[in-house]
């Protein structure tokens, strides 16, 4: 039905060093915050306008053992990018291997998240 639809509209990651954080993550998605952070967090945003936002919010927790909820980045140039994502501060915890299609890194507070290989790819769609 009409008005009855639903999407993403933000991914939200607690952390706790949030300056490193919004400087990693802004470099990694090339993503803008939407206002100026305050002290407890900062929405960021897909210039372009096609992803979903990323708000990223101070907490003491630390982050779970066992992730239930995480990103899946997907890339054309997936060896690249996780080069470019260890280079801007990620950990890179499980490489790519063979018989599976991504990695898995760390960001810098330690929210695992993986990089997919999606060669051949255009942003969203086969190429």
């Amino acid at each position: 039905m009409e008005g009855e639809r639903i999407w993403v509209g933000s991914i939200v990651i607690d952390c706790s060093d949030l300056a490193r954080m919004i400087a990693f993550w802004q470099g990694a998605l090339r993503y803008q915050p939407r206002e100026p952070a305050d002290d407890d967090g900062v929405v960021l945003i897909d210039p372009r306008g096609r992803g979903p936002n990323l708000s990223l919010y101070r907490t003491q927790e630390s982050p779970l053992a066992d992730y239930r909820l995480h990103l899946d980045l997907y890339s054309s140039d997936p060896h690249g990018e996780v080069a470019r994502l260890v280079r801007l501060g990620a950990t890179l915890k499980e490489a790519f291997r063979a018989g599976h299609d991504f990695a898995t890194l760390a960001d810098p507070d330690g929210n695992l998240f993986d990089v997919i290989d999606k060669a051949g790819w255009e942003f969203g769609r086969r190429a």
